[in-house]
């Protein structure tokens, strides 16, 4: 990381100053300034102050800020367009989120119906094809017995 240490000095190097040179104009004198003179020479004011010196000066008129231009009025008729508008809008979509809701509430008991149909037609097939314990689906035909016509199993 660091060079190793060698026996000799270093060599000093000649450093060169650079002086900035200043530029001077060429020969460009400024025009001279004249004086303008007012149109009408305003009048002197004098004013007395309360510890009795007098202070002279010209009257200055404030600046007077440039007239806002007035904002043409709106029309009640416009206004209550734009309001119908909003209200119209917003009844739309209440309307459409209404029907939404009813399209999925109807969408969930038909779901409802149908998981009940699968859980019930199963229970009702587990029973049918279920062996019950008491012989259930065998018949004995010679414990028949018939009578009037009649047959009682």
């Amino acid at each position: 990381m660091y060079p190793e240490h060698s026996g000799h000095v270093p060599v000093e190097r000649a450093v060169e100053v650079h002086q900035p040179t200043p530029i001077t104009p060429t020969a460009v004198t400024p025009a001279p300034l004249v004086p303008v003179q007012p149109g009408s020479v305003p009048a002197v004011a004098s004013v007395v102050l309360p510890d009795g010196r007098v202070v002279t000066g010209y009257a200055m008129n404030p600046v007077q800020p440039e007239p806002v231009a007035a904002k043409p009025p709106v029309s009640r008729a416009a206004v209550n367009v734009a309001l119908g508008g909003v209200g119209f809008l917003a009844v739309c979509g209440g309307l459409l989120l209404l029907t939404t809701f009813i399209t999925a509430l109807t969408a969930l008991i038909t779901q409802l119906i149908t998981l009940a149909a699968v859980i019930f037609g199963g229970w009702i097939a587990v029973q049918v094809f279920s062996a019950g314990g008491s012989g259930g689906n065998t018949f004995n035909i010679r414990k028949a017995v018939f009578k009037r016509n009649h047959f009682n199993g």
